[in-house]
């Protein structure tokens, strides 16, 4: 691994980092980045895998590509990982030994932090001084260790929250547990010790100087983006389906994600039950494909959605599949009429993206980044609440018009174009430089 890390490290002298003017602030070189909680390497839609893993991944590889060194800290899942591996060219997964290896869950995970920061700092003391530029963590959890490092080593933290506590507090799904105190209070600390946050959208820039009294000068918006490569319209709705044994004709209104009270995926199959009561007829012609693992607190019932299902009379049109990988995620969303997404809470809702991404529309609820994500009216439909009736209204137009899934389909691949993963790594960077300038800056003042 030392060989890998010295040939990353000769860089030719044509590198962008060369051609810097005198006095222009300075990119980093490496950022060391914290993921805790979930692995960079482990499958979405599975535990507490989702959004956040496919972020990271995209983001740190599209870094790499602009020449900005990525190792990728997160905590040792099974004994059996080496303890580093290469994702991409330049971009290290360092896997640090952290507490039992299985079951242990995200709210366990606190008792963790410094057997996780012990490890980072092992890894720190094998290189030479200045060897990461600055420190990005991801969540909370990844927060606490991030400001420690940053400390330690005397660079900038920049974090990222991707979701934060007291706005999921505030829109709870009925029989969600809260989120604890010591989750709100870390979060206070860590907004007050970063240089920079990074928000999705300028809704959650908002949330995090309202809630948590950051400074807004503090606060960036940078979209998360999709991977245009897999997500796109490919060969179409038929061929999809085909290959997913979908019936052509069929309405298909999909769920996928993570199977949790928050998610909402109740709310669709109770929309599907009164639309089945409105239009019997209709029985022979859908199909509710569920795609998705239980997490968090759905973990306490994960036959919960099948029970619900078999109550409301439609276990027959329903399909529960376990999550898959990324390229036949993009299959299920090209095969669908329309992406579901009746969440109580999303920092932004990549999935969405993704569904549109591949030429499908979105129906879902106008909660946090979602419509940013979504163009009301003209690439999928916004509803606000969380009553199944809503729900039921839109998929009926989707039975009754089937060209809307085209003509809105189209119009949504159009729109997820603009948030190539590409523009998000540029925009990051900029973060980071602008972060590492008013860092030295400070420092200078401090000892001038």
């Amino acid at each position: 691994m030392s060989q890998y890390v010295s040939r990353l490290g000769r860089r030719s002298p044509s590198a962008p980092s060369r051609l810097r003017m005198p006095g222009t602030p300075r990119r980093p070189r490496r950022v060391a980045v914290l993921s805790v909680h979930t692995s960079p390497l482990h499958q979405p839609g599975t535990g507490d895998a989702g959004g956040m893993n496919v972020y990271i991944v995209e983001l740190a590889k599209r870094l790499a590509a602009i020449n900005i060194e990525v190792e990728i800290f997160t905590r040792a899942t099974t004994g059996a990982l080496p303890p580093a591996v290469e994702l991409a060219p330049g971009v290290l997964v360092r896997h640090v030994d952290a507490g039992p290896y299985e079951g242990l869950a995200k709210e366990e995970l606190p008792a963790q932090l410094c057997a996780f920061t012990h490890g980072v700092m092992q890894a720190w003391a094998g290189h030479r001084p200045g060897y990461y530029d600055l420190v990005h963590s991801h969540y909370w959890l990844s927060g606490h260790v991030g400001w420690l490092a940053a400390e330690r080593w005397g660079v900038p933290l920049v974090h990222a929250m991707h979701t934060m506590a007291k706005v999921k507090n505030a829109a709870l799904a009925e029989g969600d547990t809260p989120e604890p105190a010591a989750r709100v209070i870390g979060e206070t600390q860590i907004v007050r010790a970063a240089d920079r946050l990074i928000a999705n959208t300028s809704e959650e820039a908002g949330e995090l100087v309202r809630h948590y009294e950051a400074d807004p000068g503090k606060v960036a918006v940078v979209h998360p983006g999709v991977n245009l490569d897999r997500f796109r319209p490919a060969d179409g709705r038929a061929a999809a389906r085909h290959r997913l044994s979908l019936p052509q004709n069929a309405l298909v209104p999909l769920f996928a994600g993570r199977i949790q009270p928050l998610k909402a995926p109740d709310v669709l199959l109770r929309a599907v039950a009164v639309l089945l009561d409105e239009r019997p007829a209709l029985r022979s012609n859908i199909v509710v494909p569920i795609v998705g693992g239980p997490s968090g607190s759905g973990l306490a019932k994960p036959e919960g959605l099948q029970k619900l299902a078999a109550k409301l009379g439609i276990a027959d049109v329903v399909r529960f599949q376990p999550p898959v990988g990324q390229d036949q995620l993009a299959d299920w969303f090209r095969a669908a009429s329309v992406l579901v997404m009746p969440s109580y809470s999303e920092s932004f809702g990549l999935v969405a993206i993704e569904a549109q991404a591949a030429g499908t529309p979105v129906l879902a609820a106008s909660v946090g980044g979602l419509p940013v994500a979504v163009r009301d009216g003209v690439t999928g439909f916004l509803v606000s609440g969380h009553e199944p009736a809503r729900y039921a209204r839109v998929l009926r137009d989707f039975a009754d018009q089937p060209h809307l899934a085209d003509s809105m389909g189209q119009a949504a691949a159009r729109h997820a174009q603009s948030f190539g993963w590409d523009t998000a790594a540029s925009v990051t960077a900029d973060v980071y430089t602008a972060a590492m300038h008013d860092f030295r800056r400070h420092v200078r003042s401090h000892h001038g």
